[in-house]
């Protein structure tokens, strides 16, 4: 006898920006196991409804379902195929899970994804850039690269969309290229929510976020199964085969369709694909596999051997050690001309003086072309991404001094490496703007700290260029001596490490300093850090840029998000909000310290 259909209890929430996202919640029947939950991602152009077959199809009685509309899909309101941008979009499945933990009581740890084609893309994005500690993930016909058929559509699509502007390109796929099950293709054809058309942006940026997760599977750990339907004629075979070999998961599982077409969880012989999955699915929950751990990332694996390739010199006339000795040799020239160009070289291009100019913004040089060469610079995507991760500190800082607040504790802040503390005294400064001053309650006391001399002399004038000489002070400080951390007084309720971890690969070295802050911070605590997952100039840094380490090449070693979160979560914090820019490069985390007391000291 089959089972009785579950039926959906149709809700909303509320994303980061303030919209309102339509989902389908469907309420475990068996509930007395632990709460465990599966959510439902649909294909590009689709929604909800669409997937709302596999919730009895995977049979797991003991699983609540979720599956939302993408914004402007489905019951949505706003523009039909319409994101500001992927990564909002990305940040939208962060706001539904934090939404579902909140109001269902469902931990991620106890969630597997479900996701097709480009909700396959947003999904991988998001555990790639979020590192959620998901139960298992499963992407099926992920739309790494769609098939345009139309020779140089990508190039031409970029052009136009520099020249126009927001405009719209419909789809081409019909729906017997789909599937072949006849009742999919109907209900396709005459479903009025279909959305036919995609904003351009998004289907750049699609393609743009997907040859970086595909580059950096690495980072992806949790475990991970793959299906790939084998007569797909929507997107290219050849990315998710490098995806899965790629993929940093200890357990990972791929599975080819033969004769399936696109919508794989869609087709008329699914029950293979569902199957297939639901016994990843329930496996995982049933047996967990061990987390992967990356704490000794520095020592062996995909990113050392990153960094230690980039640190080889190249020969010098090889075709590539020309090349470079050509672009330090541009660089140098430039510094002649262009300012920012000009201060890299002195103090080096990862310096707290380098940073300060960038979060200036101001374009200067010598000439006339040596302030568009600045200008030039200055708009480079590193340091486009460095102003926003500013903006996302000075923001995450913010929630922190108003969750301490709320709290009736005092905000106590410390940057270990402030460089000149710019970002800090301009989000206190922000904060001033909202509750109206900037002590007792709000802000008792600021401490920046920094290893440079010039760095202490100009974050102290930049104090008293501010009027904050009664709560703040700058003094000169080694972030990686733990027992000088640990000894800060008075306790801290709020540290800051901004841009510094990045550039130190030893994890030795960022563990120990974090030891030092957990024994300064209380719980109740919080402490803002941020990371580098990615980057795309990065042998243009190790091969043509300076550090300020006595000029030494400025080679980095990136850590995946989930390492970077492992190392604070070890150190005895756990992560409670995040934020990335567009592009993934930088990301800023909130963290808050754990412990017995609910109230910092």
């Amino acid at each position: 006898m089959a089972p009785t259909p579950r039926i959906p209890i149709e809700s909303q929430f509320q994303t980061h920006d303030g919209q309102t996202l339509f989902y389908r919640y469907w309420p475990a029947v068996d509930t007395t196991s632990s709460k465990r939950a599966v959510l439902l991602f649909h294909r590009g152009h689709e929604h909800s409804g669409r997937v709302a077959h596999l919730v009895d199809e995977f049979d797991l009685p003991n699983h609540a379902f979720f599956a939302w509309d993408a914004r402007g899909h489905g019951r949505n309101p706003g523009e039909r195929g319409y994101s500001p941008s992927l990564a909002t979009s990305v940040r939208d499945i962060q706001t539904f899970v934090d939404h579902i933990g909140a109001t269902y009581g469902i931990a991620v740890a106890d969630v597997a994804v479900v996701a097709q084609s480009v909700g396959a893309v947003l999904a991988a994005t998001w555990v790639h850039d979020y590192a959620p500690p998901l139960r298992a993930l499963v992407l099926a016909s992920p739309a790494f690269k769609v098939k345009l058929y139309v020779p140089f559509a990508r190039p031409g699509l970029k052009l136009m969309h520099k020249l126009r502007g927001k405009f719209f390109v419909n789809s081409y796929v019909k729906a017997k290229f789909l599937t072949h099950d006849p009742e999919r293709i109907a209900s396709y054809d005459t479903d009025p929510l279909i959305t036919r058309p995609i904003a351009v942006n998004i289907l750049l940026d699609l393609y743009e976020a997907a040859d970086r997760i595909v580059a950096d599977a690495a980072a992806i750990t949790v475990p991970t199964q793959l299906l790939i339907s084998g007569a797909d004629w929507v997107v290219h075979r050849g990315p998710q085969d490098a995806f899965f070999e790629r993929l940093g998961a200890r357990v990972k599982q791929k599975i080819v369709l033969d004769g399936f077409y696109h919508d794989t969880l869609g087709e008329r012989d699914r029950a293979r694909a569902v199957s297939a999955a639901r016994q990843f699915i329930v496996h995982e929950f049933e047996t967990p596999s061990a987390r992967v751990s990356l704490r000794h990332a520095d020592r062996e694996g995909a990113f050392k051997d990153e960094s230690d390739r980039l640190a080889q010199p190249l020969a010098p006339l090889s075709p590539a050690g020309v090349y470079w000795a050509m672009t330090r040799a541009g660089l140098r020239f430039g510094g002649t001309l262009s300012q920012g160009v000009r201060l890299g070289h002195e103090t080096g291009f990862d310096s707290g003086s380098t940073l300060d100019y960038v979060y200036r913004n101001e374009a200067a040089g010598r000439l006339g072309i040596g302030k568009v060469m600045d200008r030039n610079y200055l708009d480079a995507i590193g340091w486009r991404g460095i102003r926003q991760r500013k903006v996302h500190v000075e923001e995450l800082i913010g929630e922190a001094i108003a969750r301490l607040h709320a709290a009736g504790a005092p905000a106590r802040i410390v940057d270990i490496a402030a460089g000149h503390g710019r970002y800090v005294l301009e989000a206190l400064a922000s904060q001033q703007s909202r509750l109206g001053h900037l002590d007792g309650a709000a802000v008792e006391s600021i401490l920046l700290r920094d290893y440079s001399e010039l760095n202490v002399e100009q974050g102290r004038a930049l104090i008293r260029a501010k009027g904050l000489e009664q709560i703040a002070r700058f003094v000169r400080g080694d972030a990686f001596e733990g027992d000088s951390l640990a000894g800060i007084d008075p306790a801290p309720t709020l540290a800051i490490v901004s841009g510094l971890y990045e550039l130190f690969g030893d994890n030795d070295m960022v563990a120990g300093s974090l030891d030092g802050l957990a024994r300064a911070v209380r719980p109740g605590g919080y402490l803002v850090y941020t990371g580098q997952p990615w980057h795309p100039q990065l042998e243009f840094i190790a091969r043509a840029l300076t550090s300020h380490r006595a000029g030494s090449a400025w080679v980095m070693r990136r850590r995946s998000q989930a390492e970077m979160d492992e190392l604070v979560r070890a150190a005895g914090f756990e992560k409670i909000a995040q934020r990335i820019d567009p592009w993934g490069i930088f990301t800023v985390s909130l963290a808050r310290r754990v412990g017995s007391s609910t109230q910092a000291a």
